[in-house]
C-alpha cells in the first residue's frame, strides 16, 4: 500500500514537471514573437533611415543614409537574419509546447539562440558606436557631431538600437528559459 501512494506523488510530480515546462514553452514561443518584432522594427526603422539637407542654394543636397555607413548595414543585415531565424525558430517552440520533454531539440535551440545572440549583439555594438560618434563627435579626431543637422536620421538611428537592444535582453531570456525546461526535464 506504501509503494503505491509513492508511485502516485511520482507520478503527480511528473504532471507537475510537465505542466511547468509546458508554461515555460508558451513563454518561451511569446518572447520569439516580441524578439521578431523588435529586430524587424530595427530592421526597418534603420533600412529607412535618410534625410536630406539643403546647403546654402537648394542646388547642392547633403544626405545621409544607412547604407552610407558600414556598420549600420552590418546592422540592418545581423537583425535582418535574427528575424528569419526568430521566425523559422517558432515552429520548434510550437513543438516544445506539444511535447514538453522534447530535449534534443531544446539543445538545439539553446546553441542556435546563442550564436544569434552573439551576432545581434555585434551587429547593435556597432551601430551604437556610430550612432554615440553621430551624437557627440570627436574633438581628438576632429570628428563633429552630426546630430545637430540630420536631427531626423539620428532619432531613427538611435531608435532602432532601442528595439535591437531589447531583442537581445529577449534572446538572453530564451537562452536561460530553455535552459530551465531542459534541466527540468
Amino acid at each position: 500500500m506504501k509503494a503505491v501512494s509513492i508511485e502516485a506523488g511520482e507520478a503527480s510530480k511528473a504532471k507537475r514537471v510537465h505542466g511547468v515546462n509546458r508554461g515555460i514553452s508558451v513563454f518561451d514561443l511569446i518572447l520569439r514573437i516580441v524578439a521578431l518584432v523588435g529586430t524587424l522594427a530595427s530592421a526597418v526603422a534603420m533600412g529607412t533611415a535618410d534625410q536630406a539637407l539643403s546647403f546654402s542654394t537648394q542646388i547642392v543636397n547633403f544626405e545621409a543614409q544607412y547604407d552610407d555607413i558600414d556598420a549600420f548595414k552590418f546592422f540592418v543585415v545581423s537583425n535582418s537574419i535574427t528575424c528569419v531565424y526568430l521566425a523559422l525558430s517558432i515552429p520548434i517552440s510550437i513543438f516544445h509546447i506539444i511535447r514538453s520533454r522534447a530535449g534534443k531539440s531544446r539543445v538545439l535551440l539553446i546553441v542556435l539562440d546563442a550564436i544569434m545572440l552573439v551576432f545581434l549583439t555585434s551587429g547593435a555594438s556597432a551601430a551604437a558606436a556610430i550612432v554615440y560618434l553621430a551624437h557627440n563627435g570627436n574633438t581628438s579626431t576632429n570628428w563633429f557631431s552630426i546630430c545637430q543637422q540630420y536631427t531626423d536620421f539620428c532619432q531613427r538611428s538611435a531608435g532602432s538600437l532601442i528595439g535591437s537592444f531589447g531583442a537581445m535582453a529577449l534572446m538572453v531570456l530564451l537562452i536561460i528559459l530553455s535552459s530551465i525546461a531542459l534541466s527540468r526535464r
